[in-house]
């Protein structure tokens, strides 16, 4: 019988690192019961670590708390990879071919391949992605199997400043290695966007504290992909500098204005102090900037609000009052929010969540490249001694009760005296000892 795989996830974010634990039976049923997170503040910017040692300790507190939860030892984790620098570039590679020959899996592997082998001045490809395929200059979806003179491949690289990657590497210098990386906005649409979603054209939008990532998605493939350096973070902090209040408390207070993105309808009331019509025009503000930016990413990927159909949003930020019907009235799509993975059955309530959308996806991403056999985890094995094989020394059956004196029927005697008894006995036992001295 095949023992099931446990899959461990990290997703370090610009206010929080989040960990999960996923269960994968042989059939390939996942299931997530485990989560663990850790708040930070200042060690994360855009997304990018700057504080590794700190970022080091809350990572390993994750862990720890999350063996303590499966009683085991972790010895990998599965990475995720996001942040301010993160965007696509597209590539083309042109090749002749043997037209008597039909092009294999192979062949387009090698060619993909040559698509990454230049170096990019400033950037390192972390991931590639294939956006288009063309036998003799005629679109195809799959080329394997057919015949032509000649093939182009189009694809998008997936790049990041070296830093990104250089210190998430520094990170996993305390004991538990990555298995792999992931980009984390690859996984994610892959695991919540329909088929139709990405056939008919989407946008993705990602907004967390301090960045926002769009993809955009068009017949079946990805077409662009861009990380902003604005979040709900920065809504925040507008609040906490312009009324000059503690950051918390500006959180607070955004938090709790219904709709802060329509300044003009919000209650005159105070909120810890601070009146809520005044914080929800510095809120309305910053993310009629953010939207506007939002926005752009069509144009810079080329195509038109016509093009696509939906937004999809997700991310901490998605969840601000309002934002959802002020995306549509300036971008003019139909926006909703995403939700979490339908591959993964999440047996604990108190973790069903949609700020987690993003760990959940890389758990359904990494249950599909990990190899059959290998898991995450090592459970804790016991001595067979502490196998329960029944009582070591069973009870000793309880004795009868005394029968009164009176019942007691006499004790029979052989009318020998007392001290003839006894010398009988003494006599007896050093016959015995002589005997043993014999042998």
């Amino acid at each position: 019988m095949e023992k099931n795989q446990y899959i461990v996830a990290l997703e370090i974010g610009s206010s929080k690192i989040v960990g999960a634990i996923a269960e994968k039976t042989s059939a390939g049923y996942l299931s997530v019961r485990y989560l663990q997170e850790e708040k930070h503040i200042n060690s994360v910017r855009y997304g990018i670590v700057q504080n590794v040692e700190n970022i080091k300790s809350g990572i390993n507190h994750v862990l720890k708390t999350l063996e303590g939860m499966v009683d085991g030892r972790i010895t990998q984790v599965y990475l995720g990879v996001s942040g301010r620098s993160l965007h696509s570039i597209v590539s083309e590679v042109n090749r002749s071919v043997g037209s008597t020959e039909s092009i294999t899996k192979e062949l387009i592997d090698r060619i993909i391949n040559e698509a990454t082998s230049t170096p990019l001045r400033n950037y390192d490809t972390v991931d590639v992605v294939p956006r288009a395929y063309y036998v003799d200059k005629v679109e195809t979806t799959n080329p394997v199997g057919q015949f032509g003179s000649s093939i182009k491949i189009k694809v998008n690289l997936i790049v990041a400043k070296p830093a990104l990657k250089l210190n998430l590497n520094r990170l996993m210098t305390f004991g538990v290695p990555a298995k792999d990386y992931i980009v984390t906005p690859l996984a994610v649409a892959e695991q919540i966007l329909s088929e139709s979603d990405r056939e008919l054209g989407c946008m993705l939008v990602d907004m967390g504290a301090e960045t926002t990532t769009v993809s955009i998605y068009k017949n079946k493939a990805l077409i662009f992909l861009n990380t902003l350096p604005l979040g709900g973070r920065n809504l925040t902090r507008d609040v906490m500098n312009g009324l000059n209040v503690l950051e918390e408390t500006a959180e607070n207070v955004k938090k709790n204005i219904n709709n802060p993105l329509d300044p003009s309808n919000v209650s005159d009331v105070v909120i810890e102090g601070i009146p809520a019509r005044e914080a929800a025009n510095y809120i309305s503000a910053r993310t009629g900037e953010i939207i506007a930016n939002i926005n752009q990413q069509l144009a810079d990927a080329g195509v038109s609000s016509n093009d696509i159909q939906s937004i999809i949003l997700i991310g901490g930020g998605a969840h601000l009052g309002g934002l959802q019907q002020k995306m549509e009235e300036t971008i003019k799509i139909k926006v909703r929010l995403g939700q979490n993975p339908l591959s993964i059955n999440i047996l604990n309530s108190s973790i069903n969540r949609m700020e987690y959308i993003e760990v959940f996806a890389l758990l359904a991403k990494a249950a599909e490249l990990i190899p059959d056999g290998e898991t995450c985890i090592e459970l804790n094995k016991y001595a067979d001694s502490l196998v329960f094989r029944g009582p070591v020394n069973p009870d000793p059956e309880p004795e009868p009760d005394p029968e009164p004196e009176s019942k007691r029927k006499p004790k029979k005697t052989s009318g020998r005296s007392r001290w003839e008894r006894l010398r009988e006995k003494l006599s007896g036992l050093m016959t015995d000892d002589e005997s043993d001295e014999d042998v």
